[in-house]
């Protein structure tokens, strides 16, 4: 019966941990951003709504793009996966961004007024931990401009 009542409760708390991590990106605004001399680029994730600016100085007015269900769906599969406490510690994988060789990219998760950041890495080459994560990001940018 112990056995029983301590599976149950197993399953039980673990279901509230993903629905938590889900309630999580609901409130989070996700921001990337890659830059060197020639080239800015932001994207903001928020509220299953997608923006990409191209002007470091904010003059444009990028305008928010709608998630789709299906995208959203594996943006959120992959978020559940980011620990983040760890953001800041992950290692960039390479590092052509100290000769110009790659644009410095910087993933920041914002969640009720407390950030998440990575270190600089390279845009294109994240950090193994977060690589599907900024990947699907980076391609839903992509697709919607």
């Amino acid at each position: 019966m112990k056995i029983l009542s301590l599976l149950f409760l197993t399953i039980f708390l673990g279901n509230g941990c993903d629905s938590a991590k889900a309630q999580d990106i609901e409130t989070a605004a996700i921001e990337y951003t890659a830059n060197t001399r020639g080239f800015y680029q932001k994207i903001t994730v928020k509220n299953q709504m997608l923006t990409v600016s191209k002007d470091r100085d904010g003059n444009d007015k990028p305008i928010p793009t709608k998630i789709s269900d299906a995208d959203w769906k594996e943006l959120l599969d992959c978020f559940k996966k980011v620990e983040l406490d760890s953001l800041s510690k992950f290692k960039a994988p390479t590092e052509k961004r100290f000769h110009d060789g790659a644009a410095i990219a910087n993933l920041k998760i914002i969640i009720k007024d407390k950030n998440y950041e990575t270190n600089s890495f390279d845009h294109g080459f994240p950090p193994k931990e977060i690589k599907k994560f900024v990947n699907t990001i980076t391609l839903l940018a992509k697709e919607k401009n």
